[in-house]
């Protein structure tokens, strides 16, 4: 199994810090944040990474090179100086993944999981690892049979943790859960929330919660108190 991370966001909520470096290159713990995946995937026997690039691209094969000291070989997707957005840079990048289901991490969070365990059932489109809604607002439902819903229950619902896996399929007739003005350019840029969400109301998306560490490191406080974990904790990861 391949592996994707996305690294080409701008990083807006935490300039100045992203201003001069991308927001998977940030430090924490005396490595660039993205380091932590690059372990926990080769740990988990994957060894063929696809990072997507775009805002100060050319900063992540200076700090990662073809990924043999990790133990992995890392191919980059350029997606110009803009970006593709989640779900158009995943499209873009679909030649080098191939037809088989990847495991799919966003480079500016951390988390304590072994991606050995991830699994996508049968008819599944995608798997999504969920988290308890930091702020009380969550993004989806997951019900007691482990199924996805594209709308949060009454009780705050779930937050998308940023680690699943996701079947290529997924993106077959991908414009159908877009109205005509909500994607453009060639190649096209899009989010990639409402293709879950189109897929949840066919009911092929199934989720798992997990409950140990996580943090999205894409605000400055979430930054300061991951750093601050590390200070406390020298051996977290």
């Amino acid at each position: 199994m391949k592996a994707m991370i996305l690294a080409a966001g701008r990083g807006l909520r935490l300039r100045p810090l992203t201003d001069a470096c991308p927001k998977p290159l940030l430090p924490v713990g005396g490595e660039p944040l993205i380091e932590s995946h690059l372990r926990a995937l080769r740990q988990a026997g994957i060894t063929e990474v696809i990072i997507n690039t775009a805002w100060l691209a050319e900063q992540f094969p200076a700090a990662l090179g073809n990924g043999e000291r990790y133990g992995l070989s890392i191919i980059y997707a350029w997606e110009g100086g803009a970006g593709l957005e989640t779900g158009g840079g995943l499209l873009n990048a679909l030649p080098l993944l191939g037809d088989a289901p990847f495991v799919l991490v966003n480079g500016d969070i951390h988390l304590a999981l072994d991606f050995s365990t991830l699994a996508l059932p049968e008819g599944d489109l995608a798997h999504l690892v969920v988290v308890d809604p930091p702020n009380g607002a969550g993004d989806f439902a997951l019900d007691r049979h482990g199924r996805l819903h594209p709308v949060p229950d009454a009780g705050g619902g779930v937050t998308y943790a940023g680690v699943g896996i996701i079947d290529p399929a997924l993106f077959a007739g991908w414009r159908a859960a877009f109205a005509a003005h909500e994607t453009g350019g060639t190649p096209p840029a899009f989010r990639l929330a409402p293709l879950l969400r189109h897929a949840m109301r066919r009911g092929r998306i199934g989720g798992r919660h997990h409950a140990g560490h996580w943090t999205d490191a894409g605000t400055p406080e979430a930054l300061a108190a991951l750093v601050q974990r590390f200070r406390t904790q020298p051996g977290a990861r």
